[in-house]
């Protein structure tokens, strides 16, 4: 596991564009490009945009940005996607991931690890990040979806919202099993809360 201190991570910015792309492995259409949950996930939903247009130009909002990045150095080997859930339409309205609350927490959609950097502690330093913007933008807490594959291997394509231990290690709250599944596994619903959220 890398050290803490050697994993910068950052807010996904305009100006990092070339470095979203490397970490989404991204050309043309290829994956979700954080569109899924934000309900932008087809042409037709999108205007006729691409997802990665999509995700550029909400590079340029926020807060939250739709995403933070993680390096080693000058490598970008990381991503989170991140957005509000009372402003992602898919998440707002999920019937397999029902709201506890109307609070207007920072939601984790995802994590993406560029091969040869995972098990290195990338996802659990962008898990901090995440964090840290969320307290420090007066977000009420972080909410996430992971799941438990109780210490069996997980491949990564279904891992992708995260593992339940890292949120449990960062202090996040196991609050309930949801309908929702990934690897036949329920994903939880974790809360970090600050203040009113807890």
């Amino acid at each position: 596991m890398v050290g803490r201190s050697a994993v910068e991570v950052v807010p996904a910015t305009l100006d990092r564009w070339a470095d979203v792309r490397d970490v989404l492995d991204g050309s043309g259409e290829q994956g979700c490009w954080c569109q899924a949950w934000r309900g932008l996930d087809t042409k037709a939903r999108s205007g006729g945009r691409t997802r990665p247009e999509l995700l550029r130009d909400q590079m340029a909002g926020g807060p939250p940005p739709p995403g933070y990045l993680a390096y080693l150095g000058d490598v970008p080997v990381g991503w989170v996607g991140v957005g509000v859930r009372t402003e992602m339409p898919r998440l707002a309205n999920s019937r397999t991931i029902p709201a506890i609350d109307d609070l207007p927490v920072w939601s984790i959609g995802c994590f993406r690890i560029r091969p040869g950097y995972r098990r290195r502690g990338v996802a659990s330093a962008l898990l901090r990040g995440v964090v840290d913007a969320a307290r420090e933008a007066g977000a009420p807490g972080v909410e996430a979806y992971p799941i438990d594959p109780a210490g069996r291997r997980v491949d990564a394509a279904f891992a992708y919202t995260g593992i339940a231990s890292m949120f449990d290690a960062a202090g996040f709250r196991r609050v309930k099993a949801t309908a929702a599944r990934s690897a036949r596994l329920p994903r939880l619903l974790v809360r970090f809360g600050f203040g009113s959220a807890d």
